[in-house]
């Protein structure tokens, strides 16, 4: 998810959070697929890496 910061005109990389906050044997949200690492991580993270844990909450969800 993405919506455009008017300030400075780049798109920003919302949190993928549904307020499902459970996490299983490997600390993987059991509502957005984010790693705890990730999750903790998330409001220091580049574009980019958040572009990145996308990716990977996506490979979770889908495995």
């Amino acid at each position: 998810m993405k919506y455009k910061n008017i300030e400075t005109d780049a798109m920003i990389v919302q949190s993928p959070c549904v307020s499902n906050c459970c996490l299983d044997d490997d600390d993987i949200c059991m509502g957005c697929f984010r790693h705890l690492d990730e999750i903790t991580g998330w409001h220091s993270a580049s574009q980019e890496r958040r572009l990145e844990i996308l990716k990977n909450c996506k490979k979770r969800m889908e495995g």
